[in-house]
């Protein structure tokens, strides 16, 4: 008897906030071979494959997914030679702003995982008020669709664009290899009727926008998707979080975001990190540091490198000290943005403070009850090089946009230390002192 086909959800994040919309699946900071045939053979319908990609240059983000594309055929080609074949479908999650190395990624995926009958861009984040309209990317703003390319993170210094209309945005990352008349708009009119059936003529890695201005939207869709991959068509997609939450179709999380203080260790104080700079951030960063049980610790990174010593020996000992105290250490970068004459001078720099974070990840006191982490690229280093965790599993969300990952009971360090991913982007003015009271059970938030 020929065993069962399994579907699995495979996505490769260019930062950890893919799961942002999501729980119970597993977080991979390695991707050797044997660790993937594991996540693969997860009872979890989706694996997310944290590949840091967005912190590189756009060289060494298309190596990462070379790498990671290639251990994957293995990975897939051992699992159906010992009879568990794997369905995947593959995803390259980004930002819901558009900032990331497209089409450098899906390129080079096409190229390795397909060849794929078309990749869908998905940008829609309801959770962040992210929508997509007649192929147009608009975040919300007051109740106001802003076009994305009005917005600040359009002036990015790395990932900058001009065009908020998809079609001409992929024009114009594309350098005009994919015009954008040839970009179809896939409205929620046109998914109607038999499942699958808008998208069987699809071929030849067509690139095609997503609209989605509603969950039922993406709902709609994952249903178009599921039918034609069944039927054998082969899809990549570039989205944001939303699309895994209609595609995995998962049960609500175990504990309410509410009551996720049970998960703190032992009811003890936590610390906080923030490495993102963006302007959201601050805000939240200043509303929190008028919270009575937190202390702040600022690290001034404009003396990097030269005084990197005494402000890693300045840090730790005021983070103790706070800890004695039963206080919340907030250990922050200075707010001050840099300018940099190029591209890669910034990803080192960025280098630099990450390093001096993670030193400082990696010394924290032993039994403290939780970790909340701000900004994405912050939080793959605090879970790949802070707490070096080959694997973690999620929990859930403790705010929308905010998920909550476990330690493994077995780690060195921090046992079941619960670690919230933050994003940067993500939340109003008051969403970080909120995670920072659901963890310390300071009061019912």
């Amino acid at each position: 008897m020929t065993a069962p086909v399994r579907n699995k959800i495979v996505v490769l994040d260019d930062d950890p906030t893919g799961c942002q919309t999501v729980h119970s699946c597993l977080l991979l900071t390695r991707w050797d071979v044997d660790t993937l045939v594991e996540a693969l053979m997860d009872a979890s319908p989706l694996m997310f494959v944290l590949t840091n990609t967005r912190a590189l240059t756009a060289e060494r983000a298309a190596a990462v997914t070379r790498e990671v594309s290639t251990h994957l055929v293995a990975a897939l080609e051992r699992l159906a030679q010992q009879g568990c074949a794997v369905r995947p479908l593959f995803v390259s999650r980004s930002d819901s702003t558009l900032r990331g190395h497209y089409p450098v990624e899906t390129d080079i995926m096409n190229e390795v995982l397909g060849p794929f009958d078309a990749h869908f861009l998905v940008p829609a984040f309801f959770e962040g008020g992210r929508i997509t309209r007649n192929g147009t990317h608009y975040l919300m703003v007051d109740g106001k669709p802003v076009p994305v390319h009005e917005t600040e993170f359009a002036r990015d210094s790395v990932f900058g664009y001009h065009h908020s209309h998809l079609p001409d945005y992929v024009a114009e990352k594309t350098a005009g290899r994919i015009p954008a008349a040839s970009v179809r708009v896939l409205t929620p009119l046109a998914l109607t009727g038999e499942p699958g059936r808008p998208l069987r003529v699809l071929h030849d890695n067509a690139c095609v926008v997503v609209d989605a201005e509603t969950p039922a939207d993406l709902e709609r869709f994952a249903r178009h998707v599921h039918a034609s991959a069944t039927s054998g068509k082969h899809w990549l997609f570039r989205s944001a979080a939303s699309l895994l939450t209609a595609l995995a179709r998962l049960e609500p999380q175990p504990v309410a975001a509410e009551h996720m203080a049970t998960y703190t260790r032992n009811g003890r104080p936590g610390v906080v990190v923030v490495g993102s700079h963006v302007p959201t951030t601050t805000r939240q960063l200043e509303r929190l540091l008028l919270e009575p049980g937190v202390v702040g610790i600022e690290i001034d990174v404009s003396r990097l490198p030269h005084d990197r010593q005494a402000l890693f020996d300045t840090a730790v000992a005021a983070v103790f000290q706070a800890y004695a105290r039963d206080m919340t250490a907030v250990v922050y970068t200075s707010r001050t943005e840099r300018s940099f004459a190029s591209q890669s001078q910034r990803l080192a720099f960025g280098e630099q403070v990450s390093g001096l974070l993670m030193d400082i990840v990696r010394v924290l006191p032993h039994d403290i009850g939780f970790l909340i982490s701000k900004g994405g690229i912050t939080s793959n280093d605090v879970l790949s090089d802070g707490l070096a965790l080959a694997s973690s599993r999620v929990l859930g969300q403790i705010l929308p946009g905010c998920p909550v990952v476990r330690c493994p009971g077995t780690h060195a360090r921090y046992p079941d230390l619960p670690v919230v991913i933050f994003p940067g982007n993500v939340g109003n003015e008051t969403a970080l002192a909120t995670v920072w009271r659901r963890l310390s059970g300071a009061m019912a938030a």
